[in-house]
């Protein structure tokens, strides 16, 4: 066997497009041999992948699914991406998308890092991933990935037109009672993109910078330095309404709040969780 150097690597990753990793495997398991590591990168499909990485993967769709287990039920949306619409909207990359959100329940993943080290059959769902890319001429890739739980979980997937799949997904975890409206909250959190639950949960930092901007602006506009504190926190609790879900004003009824909503049927949110395809960090 010779010995896989770095000069090798180098040999094999210039003529394939490969990446470090892959190239490493195919080497090993072709005992050295260069020419079987090449057959064996492009049987995997994994030189393909490895050439179109640097392109941007910023279209593609949402699977989700909602699982019951013995303390309630967990809710899981999965972002597969592609390049382009054109292979986004196809049947078999939606199937594919269904594959991998099926491995993601089947190890109970709770990031994408977890669900792309994950079994797929003999492999893993990264190597999957790689060869669907050499399948679909285009770079695939792991997007967002969301997981809750709670007693109910309700998941409403939106479609921006008929013949997209989806490229929104709403999560929302309730108690028993909270289940009688988490349709409508679903529903809200889809249309007005919540970013925090309560209140409470809006980090520190974040009130802090709304805070600061809040009296700058009060300050620039020349109003009296008497009455700024009261103009910044009532800008500040404009600011709750708009970022915080259970302040938001009903989208159906606008007279009330989404907490107020909750209230009515003596339930309460406990967790939700928002996707939109291409809404990720920047690749």
């Amino acid at each position: 066997m010779a010995a896989i150097t770095a000069a090798l690597i180098k040999q094999v990753r210039e003529d394939t497009g490969a990446g470090m990793l892959d190239v490493k495997k195919a080497l090993t398991e072709a005992e050295g041999d260069v020419a079987r590591a090449k057959e064996i990168i492009r049987a995997k499909g994994i030189a393909a992948a490895g050439k179109r990485e640097g392109r941007k993967a910023q279209e593609g769709t949402i699977a989700s699914k909602v699982v019951e287990g013995a303390e309630g039920e967990t809710g899981y949306a999965v972002e597969l991406n592609s390049e382009t619409d054109f292979v986004a909207k196809t049947p078999k990359f939606v199937e594919f998308a269904d594959e991998v959100l099926g491995y993601a329940v089947a190890a109970e993943a709770n990031n994408a890092e977890e669900l792309e080290a994950a079994k797929a059959g003999d492999s893993t769902v990264k190597v999957a991933i790689e060869e669907a890319a050499a399948l679909f001429g285009e770079h695939v890739k792991v997007g967002q990935f969301a997981k809750i739980s709670g007693e109910h979980v309700e998941i409403y997937a939106h479609k921006k037109s008929a013949e997209m799949p989806p490229s929104i997904v709403a999560m929302i975890a309730t108690d028993k009672a909270g289940a009688a409206v988490a349709h409508e909250a679903a529903l809200q959190i889809s249309a007005m993109g919540a970013k925090w639950l309560t209140r409470e949960d809006v980090p520190a930092d974040v009130v802090e910078s709304e805070r600061r901007v809040a009296t700058e602006k009060s300050q620039a506009e020349g109003k009296p330095e008497k009455i700024i504190p009261k103009i910044v926190e009532g800008r500040l609790n404009a600011f709750f309404k708009e970022v915080v879900l259970l302040e938001q004003p009903f989208v159906k009824d606008p007279s009330k709040t989404v907490g107020k909503l909750f209230e009515e049927v003596g339930g309460k949110a406990t967790a939700f969780a928002r996707i939109e395809v291409g809404k990720g960090e920047e690749e």
